[in-house]
């Protein structure tokens, strides 16, 4: 081996030494990424591809993709995938509603303007199963509910809301605990918004809703959006409310897709069919995900602009 060919060997090696030595210290985390999210995961696929009830000690076998088969023909889980539907764009669309209109309120000067975004932003902060809670007794009941002390003097009182209006009661909930997070997001591009476009608006003879229409509205756009998918990736997963308001029910009216693989793991002890109905549900999750990231990442970026 000659002089340049042994120089070049120890400066592929020293290069080598030197990517490890950077990379080295990311390998436990990585490590632990791995194991936490992907070992789960393979567990799920494997025990989806076996028949094992645990009332039944004698049901452990493999069964191939029947599980699976189980699933796309089981009615309640059509139904399940509707109500997560439902919950997920009402909710959504709604707090997005509601977001815009106290962004745009906030984003005016006032005495206290401090003290009312802090107020708005608590439902925030509260805990699902706290919220759920409030809902369900403080708000919602018929016999000392809020709701049923403001409606009570115009005729609508005693009325049972959870249980006559279980989707609507389950949508309230989280329409109101949703609503800040969205006006945090429009009320950050409503800040960012440039003043001086807006008064030359102004000065142009430009009314109110036509500077909002034409103006404000399309430069929230992204924010808007952001918002939007972001809301739907969480409140897709959406679990405390319906467990505490209605436990899915009546019959399975408020049944989502978490719901519904909780009531098969916890209350039908069939882990086979469970894991099957998990590994569908992440398969589905990561598509729309997948589309929601690349929808934010078009929107972020602009490109959109070009169409």
């Amino acid at each position: 081996m000659t002089t340049a060919e042994m120089t070049a060997a120890k400066g592929a090696s020293l290069s080598r030494k030197e990517k490890w030595s950077r990379r080295g210290p990311l390998l436990p985390a990585l490590i632990f990424t791995i194991i936490i999210t992907q070992a789960p995961f393979l567990a799920t696929i494997f025990y989806s591809l076996h028949s094992w009830n645990l009332l039944n000690p004698g049901s452990w076998g493999f069964t191939g993709l029947s599980n699976y088969a189980d699933v796309f023909t089981d009615s309640e889980f059509y139904t399940a995938a509707l109500n997560t539907v439902i919950v997920t764009v009402g909710c959504v669309l709604v707090a997005l509603v509601l977001g815009l209109g106290l962004a745009l309120l906030l984003d005016r000067p006032f005495f206290g303007r401090g003290v009312v975004r802090t107020m708005l932003i608590t439902p925030f902060l509260i805990m699902p199963v706290a919220s759920a809670l409030l809902w369900k007794t403080s708000m919602l009941d018929p016999t000392y509910g809020l709701v049923d002390a403001v409606l009570g003097p115009i005729g609508l009182g005693g009325i049972d809301w959870v249980g006559e209006y279980p989707m609507a009661s389950v949508l309230a909930a989280l329409v109101w605990r949703w609503t800040p997070f969205m006006m945090l997001i429009i009320l950050a591009g409503l800040q960012s918004q440039p003043r001086d476009i807006l008064e030359a608006a102004k000065m142009d003879g430009a009314s109110t809703w036509q500077t909002f229409r034409f103006m404000t509205l399309p430069f929230l756009r992204r924010y808007i959006q952001l918002a939007g998918l972001l809301g739907s990736i969480y409140v897709v997963n959406t679990f405390d409310e319906i467990f505490m308001m209605t436990q899915g029910g009546p019959g399975i009216a408020t049944t989502n897709l978490p719901f519904y693989l909780y009531q098969r793991v916890f209350q039908g002890f069939d882990v086979g069919q469970a894991a099957a109905l998990g590994v569908v549900v992440v398969i589905l999750t990561i598509i729309v995900a997948t589309f929601a990231l690349r929808a934010i990442f078009t929107a972020i970026s602009g490109k959109e602009v070009s169409e």
